[in-house]
């Protein structure tokens, strides 16, 4: 049996569909040639955040950050390093709070930053607060 899964597209948010076996394989966009996984956290605005929650059959863990805020700049690098690792078991964006309130509103974030971990739009695991690259991916596989 060969399982697939959906993946949108970071580029150009198209949902692919992916053999499950292949996922390790740097797959490509069947609509924009895009690679699926870059092995970087995707800057998200509202419409990109719900076309990928809903059409990404992965979990998505989304860092809630704000521009200001001095723990969201020393999280980023580590936000990026623990995409390598994670990547293609897992999406990880970013939502900028200040620009995308609605999004911060929406899932209650109180707190930056915030992790918040997603599949199938149902939420998994969420922690708030700045953390190291090690104990980032060892909470994401947790819940995996």
């Amino acid at each position: 049996m060969n399982d697939s899964l959906h993946i949108s597209c970071p580029a150009c948010l198209a949902t692919n569909r992916i053999p499950s076996s292949c996922l390790d394989r740097a797959p490509h966009c069947g609509k924009c040639k895009h690679l699926l996984f870059a092995a970087n956290p995707v800057d998200v605005d509202n419409h990109a955040f719900q076309r990928i929650v809903a059409n990404t059959d992965i979990p998505v863990l989304i860092d809630f950050w704000a521009p200001w805020c001095g723990p969201c700049k020393m999280m980023a690098p580590v936000f990026e390093s623990v995409a390598r690792a994670l990547e293609p078991r897992c999406r990880l964006v970013k939502v900028d709070t200040e620009t995308h309130q609605e999004l911060a509103s929406q899932y209650q974030v109180r707190s930056i930053p915030t992790l918040l971990l997603l599949q199938g739009g149902v939420e998994l695991a969420r922690r708030a607060g700045a953390m190291d690259a090690r104990s980032l991916q060892q909470w994401v596989e947790s819940h995996l």
